[in-house]
């Protein structure tokens, strides 16, 4: 499965393999499965039916790598008309529905000064509509430029959230820094191809960092936001939670375990919902891929139902 998982990876960012792919006649269900749609109408539609089901949700516009100043521009006023629909929606109230946003998209590849302004002026917006912005994060390279950015946006707006990846060596130390007062942080295990030199390579080494961040988090003063879908994870969460005093939510992705994201928010627990939208699916749907290869036979045989 590692050697799969590489191979599944790599073409991730496969300029070929993307254009076959994306051009390839691929059912609109199968997609769906993972993604919500691609226009702004198909993202509030999947909120508005989410939060209806007592679900919170974070909706990510897809889009990464951007080299190009105008697209960076566009991918802003893109996530500027979402919150304002999501307002018009009352879906931002409490923050039942916040925003993800890749500084890749918003121009970090051209400086992280434009891709900070990009960020900002999200920020702005999200706060105006009543609701907040997580900064996901993307490969290694990109780590301590994000992190700086993170540091800067919250200086201003202190309830930005940052994102971890259990499978980095440097992720508990992460962690340990990131946890205080009022810090908001999606722990996750990764989901790019990333060296030895930086990252552990075997599931069990990275469900083994996992279960040691989640307990920093979950002992430290900020919001831990338990991203997986690990039944021995959410046991664990559950069974560290029992005697803390703050709050935290589990964050799953669109379309996988549905059932079990009812279920934990049928106990009690927030439950908040990754939600990805947009035209530029690929990169995210390969990267579902990886993390688990089963569903790369759903994909492939709807792949060859449609020829």
């Amino acid at each position: 499965m590692p050697v799969l998982r590489k191979g599944i990876l790599a073409a991730s960012r496969n300029a070929t393999v993307a254009r076959v792919v994306a051009g390839a006649p691929v059912s609109r269900g199968v997609v769906r499965r993972f993604v919500a749609g691609e226009t702004v109408e198909d993202a509030v539609r999947a909120s508005t039916g989410l939060t209806g089901r007592g679900l919170a949700v974070s909706l990510d516009h897809l889009g990464e790598d951007t080299t190009d100043a105008g697209q960076a521009d566009a991918t802003v006023k893109a996530y500027l008309v979402l919150l304002d629909r999501l307002q018009e929606a009352g879906l931002t109230q409490g923050g039942r529905t916040e925003v993800s946003v890749k500084l890749s998209a918003v121009g970090q590849t051209l400086g992280d000064e434009l891709a900070e302004l990009g960020a900002r002026t999200i920020c702005e917006a999200a706060r105006a509509a009543g609701t907040t912005v997580t900064l996901d994060m993307e490969d290694h390279t990109t780590t301590d430029r994000t992190l700086a950015t993170l540091r800067s946006l919250r200086r201003e707006f202190p309830e930005t959230g940052a994102v971890v990846q259990a499978y980095l060596h440097r992720t508990e130390d992460d962690c340990r820094e990131l946890a205080g007062p009022g810090s908001r942080v999606r722990l996750c295990k990764g989901a790019y191809r990333e060296p030895a030199t930086v990252a552990f390579q075997t599931p069990a080494e990275v469900d083994a960092s996992y279960a040691r961040c989640l307990e920093v988090l979950l002992r430290g003063a900020g919001y831990p936001m338990v991203a997986t879908h690990d039944p021995a994870l959410i046991s664990r969460t559950l069974e560290l939670a029992a005697g803390r005093t703050g709050d935290f939510e589990f964050q799953l992705l669109y379309g996988i375990r549905p059932r079990e994201q009812e279920r934990l928010a049928a106990a009690g627990h927030t439950v908040r919902v990754y939600v990805p939208y947009g035209d530029q699916w690929y990169g995210y749907l390969v990267r579902r891929l990886a993390e688990r290869p089963a569903n790369l036979v759903f994909f492939l045989r709807a792949l060859a139902s449609t020829g």
